[in-house]
């Protein structure tokens, strides 16, 4: 069965779901997006990732076409077309289209929105069992004071071009390191080690994004009693802790079991690590918008 892509309000069969050539989001980056995740018939953290959304824009003077309200219902709208319960979503706000130069303000015809959605699977299933293996690539995460990592823009030249590290190495993922050697994040997530029963995870300051699942963790982690510290960290203490993990929207949470060659703890996914992945399966499996509102009120009809 072919998706329907969400298109400026129109829902395309994605062979038929096409930008402009002249679109600012395909020529210079030039435009915002999130990933989002729905579980059992639900949209998890839908708002915060919006609101994130509407702050990347707001930063780089980039007016979204639509209100949060509608373009919540935008996103519920794509799923419900595609009849998913569980899935990856990709929304998109683009520039527009411009001329071949530089000026936004050449981009007359207005932001382009698009929400695609689909299913994912980042990592093979082995790896939440097993662990990843990870090493320190030579590309090194943009200075804060260029671009701020706050905004998630259509530019991830950055990230693309550790990636090509990691594949290069036939591995999943690799970490990144800040200007100042500091340890920043992983390709695409969030990365947290653990150190005498406390969590660690760079801080805004390091040069990363703050994840929405990287906040669920640190929420679900308080909740189990385990404090959290956000501090710049060195290899030296990924490589000495005893236990490493990675978080976001499409991985989720993933251990981590070997960096550069070093095994981490015992070499298997540790205690703590174990525990948030349990806390937000369930999590996720029961919070959220609903995708199928009459549904949701059924569930709640029969709770009461």
């Amino acid at each position: 069965m072919e998706r329907l892509v969400y298109i400026d309000g129109e829902l395309l069969p994605n062979s038929q779901a096409k930008v402009s050539v002249f679109d600012h989001g395909l020529l210079y980056g030039d435009g915002v997006f999130e990933g989002i995740r729905a579980y059992n018939g639900r949209v998890f953290r839908l708002r915060e990732h919006l609101r994130r959304l509407y702050r990347s824009a707001q930063a780089i003077m980039l007016a979204v076409p639509l209100a949060p309200e509608g373009l919540e219902e935008a996103v519920l709208e794509t799923l419900r077309a595609n009849a998913l319960r569980d899935a990856y979503i990709r929304l998109v706000v683009t520039r527009g289209v411009g001329d071949l130069g530089l000026d936004p303000a050449k981009c007359t015809g207005g932001p382009c929105t698009i929400i695609i959605a689909d299913k994912i699977e980042l990592y093979p299933a082995r790896f939440y069992e097993e662990g990843l293996e990870l090493n320190t690539v030579t590309t090194r995460r943009n200075l804060p004071q260029a671009l701020s990592p706050a905004i998630k823009s259509l530019n991830y030249l950055n990230n693309v071009l550790a990636k090509i590290e990691v594949s290069r190495a036939a591995l999943q993922e690799g970490v990144m390191l800040n200007h100042e050697g500091y340890v920043a994040e992983a390709t695409g997530d969030n990365i947290f080690i653990a150190d005498g029963g406390a969590l660690i995870t760079p801080p805004a300051s390091a040069g990363i994004l703050e994840g929405i699942t990287r906040a669920v963790v640190m929420e679900l982690a308080a909740a189990m009693g385990v404090p959290v510290r956000e501090e710049r960290f060195l290899q030296y203490d990924v490589y000495t802790a005893g236990e490493c993990f990675l978080t976001g929207t499409a991985a989720e949470i993933v251990p981590v079991i070997k960096v550069d060659g070093r095994v981490i703890g015992t070499g298997k996914p540790g205690n703590i690590t174990r525990q948030l992945m349990l806390r937000f399966r369930e999590l996720t499996s029961n919070e959220g918008v609903p995708i199928y509102p009459e549904e949701a009120r059924a569930v709640a009809r029969d709770r009461a």
